[in-house]
C-alpha cells in the first residue's frame, strides 16, 4: 500500500477494527437472505504526508450512486449550514456559489433564499432529485477536473466553492482537489468542512471510520493536499461538528493571500499533541479495544437484568461501531431513524431492523442506546420524553454514559 496524496510507502498502523460491510449499504428485507461482503477496515498514517487513509477497498460509486444520508433530517445541521452560507456570502461576495456533494439542497437553499446564484453538484441520484424537486439547481456527477471544466464553462467561475464533509470521501485526491481549484475564480474562496483527526483521537471517535472515508485530516494534512491543487490555506476554525471538525478556508496559490494566525497556532498545538509524527497515535487502539468492552459489559448485563434497550438513529458511523463490537439484535432488537428510506432496511453486517421513532413510545424501553452521539444537545432535547416512565440515554462515545432526560 502507498500513501495516496504523497506516493510514500512509510504507512504506520494506527488501528485495525476488523471486517465489516460498506456502512450505507442498508439491507432489504430480500437482502437478508444473499451474502454480505466484507472488508477489512484498518487505518493507517502516512509518516511523510501525516495523511491519515485506509485503502480504497470500495468505489464512490458503489456507495453513492443510490444514498440512504439526507441531510435535512438533522435540524441542527440545516441551522449549521445557515451560518456558514452566511459567513461564505461575507467572504465572497453575493456571487456565483457551487456546493460539490451538495446532498439535498439543506445548505444552497440558504443561499437560493437570498437570491444567489447557486448550483449543487450531488453524486447521488436519488438525493439529488430531492434537491430538484425543492428548487436548486443540482448536477448529478462526480467532481474531478472534467466536471470542473464542463461546470466553468457553461456557469462561469465560482466566487464561493463549499465543499463541507466530502473531502474524506474521494479517493482520487489529486483529482478531486484540482477540480475544486477549477471551480474556482481567481480571486475565489473555498470553504471545506471535513472532520478532525486530532478530535477523532482526543475523543475516542473510532466509529467515524468508514469505508466510505478514505482519508482523515489534521490541518497539517489538509494543507498539504490542498497545495497540490493549487490552493493555499489562508484561515481555520475548529468546530464542535460531527465530534470535532475543522472549517478551512482556502484560495488560489497565485493570489498568495496573507494566513491568518489561527492556522499557525493550531499547527503549533498538532505539533505539541504530536499529531505530526506516528508517535502520538500509539495509545488509539488501547483505547478502543477498552470502549468496546464497556459497551458489551453494558448490553450484555442489561439483557441479564431482563431491561429493554434499543437505539436510535442509524448513521454511518453506527455501523462501524455495531460490528467493531459484535452487536446483534439479541443485544439491540432495533433502532429507529427520521429517514423514512432506512425503515424497514436492516443495517449492514449486525442486521438490526430499523423502524420509525414513534415505535420508541410504543415500547417504552428502559434504554436508548444513540448511535448518533455527535448529535448529542439536538437527541437529548427530542428524546426527553423518554423521562416520563423513567427510560434512560446511552451515548456510547467517548465512553459509555448513562443520562437520565
Amino acid at each position: 500500500m502507498y500513501c495516496r496524496l504523497c506516493g510514500s510507502a512509510r504507512l504506520h498502523g494506527i488501528v485495525d477494527l476488523g471486517a465489516t460491510p460498506p456502512c450505507e449499504r442498508f439491507l432489504s428485507a430480500e437482502m437478508l437472505e444473499e451474502p454480505e461482503p466484507s472488508y477489512p477496515l484498518r487505518l493507517r498514517l502516512c509518516a511523510d504526508c501525516l495523511l491519515a487513509q485506509i485503502p480504497a477497498l470500495i468505489t464512490p460509486e458503489e456507495t453513492f450512486t443510490e444514498y440512504a444520508y439526507f441531510s435535512s433530517y438533522s435540524d441542527s445541521w440545516v441551522a449549521h449550514a445557515k451560518l456558514l452560507v452566511e459567513e461564505g456570502l461575507a467572504r465572497s461576495g453575493a456571487g456565483f456559489v457551487v456546493e460539490v456533494a451538495s446532498n439535498d439542497g439543506y445548505l444552497l437553499r440558504h443561499v437560493a433564499e437570498r437570491g444567489v446564484r447557486c448550483l449543487g453538484i450531488e453524486p447521488s441520484v436519488n438525493v439529488g432529485k430531492a434537491a430538484r424537486d425543492r428548487g436548486i439547481p443540482t448536477l448529478t456527477a462526480f467532481l474531478g477536473p472534467e466536471t470542473a471544466r464542463a461546470v466553468r464553462r457553461e456557469h462561469g467561475p465560482a466566487a464561493l466553492v463549499i465543499a463541507n464533509n466530502v473531502y474524506a470521501h474521494v479517493p482520487d485526491l489529486l483529482g478531486f482537489t484540482a477540480g475544486l481549484r477549477e471551480l474556482l475564480a481567481a480571486d475565489g474562496w473555498l470553504c471545506l468542512e471535513v472532520a478532525y483527526l486530532a478530535r477523532l483521537i482526543e475523543g475516542n471517535q473510532f466509529d467515524t471510520i468508514y469505508h466510505e472515508h478514505f482519508q482523515y485530516y489534521t490541518l497539517a494534512s489538509a494543507i498539504a493536499a490542498l497545495r497540490t491543487g493549487g490552493l493555499d490555506v489562508v484561515d481555520v476554525e475548529t468546530l464542535d461538528t460531527h465530534g470535532g471538525s475543522l472549517r478551512i478556508w482556502a484560495r488560489p496559490a497565485e493570489l498568495q493571500a496573507p494566513r491568518a494566525h489561527a492556522v499557525g497556532a493550531l499547527l503549533a498545538a498538532e505539533r505539541a499533541a504530536g499529531l505530526h509524527s506516528p508517535h502520538g497515535y500509539r495509545s488509539f487502539a488501547e483505547q478502543v479495544t477498552r470502549t468496546r468492552a464497556e459497551i458489551l459489559r453494558f448490553l450484555l448485563d442489561a439483557r441479564a437484568a431482563d431491561r429493554l434497550v434499543v437505539g436510535y438513529g442509524a448513521p454511518g458511523k453506527g455501523n462501524t461501531l455495531l460490528n467493531y463490537c459484535g452487536v446483534r439484535p439479541d443485544l439491540l432488537p432495533y433502532t429507529v431513524d427520521r429517514n423514512p428510506y432506512k425503515h424497514g432496511r436492516f443495517t449492514p453486517g449486525t442486521r438490526i431492523p430499523i423502524h420509525p421513532p414513534e415505535r420508541i413510545a410504543e415500547d417504552r424501553p428502559d434504554y436508548v442506546f444513540v448511535l448518533p452521539w455527535n448529535l448529542r444537545a439536538e437527541l437529548t432535547e427530542q428524546l426527553a420524553y423518554i423521562g416520563e416512565w423513567g427510560g434512560k440515554l446511552i451515548f456510547p462515545i467517548p465512553e459509555l454514559q448513562e443520562v437520565r432526560p
